[in-house]
């Protein structure tokens, strides 16, 4: 599997649970990820927001066709390993990860926050963190 992280920060704890997930699935080929230009930083909180990019693996398969409508052959077709359906049931199941926020045919999104306080202060700040999935093309 290639994974291409040159346009991550590394920031962000949740992303890198999605990420060694991800690469242990054997149906995808390449991961792209990459902060998104939403990312901000205030006094009293911390807004990450990274995108992962996902490519899957592709099978060749032989299908059964008639050549003139009469000549029984086989084709090549390819055909990818697993569809964005099934990586959004897979990551649902996941320990850790879970359900995600928001599904549709084009991309999985979660946000998770949490309350982060250094040590030797009064006040701490709220971690806000979106990681949005979609399928590379």
């Amino acid at each position: 599997m290639h994974v291409d992280s040159e346009g991550w920060s590394g920031e962000g704890a949740f992303t890198q649970v999605v990420v060694d997930r991800l690469r242990a699935v054997e149906e995808i080929a390449g991961l792209k990820v990459e902060d998104a230009p939403a990312t901000r930083s205030e006094a009293d909180y911390n807004f990450l927001a990274n995108e992962i990019f996902v490519t899957f693996a592709t099978r060749v398969e032989h299908e059964s066709t008639k050549v003139l409508g009469i000549i029984p052959g086989r084709k090549r077709v390819t055909a990818k390993a697993m569809t964005f359906e099934a990586l959004a049931k897979l990551l649902e199941d996941s320990a850790g990860i879970g359900p995600a926020d928001y599904t549709d045919e084009a991309m999985i999104q979660y946000l998770r926050t949490e309350r982060i306080i250094p040590p030797y202060q009064t006040k701490g700040y709220k971690l806000v963190e979106l990681v949005r999935i979609y399928e590379a093309k």
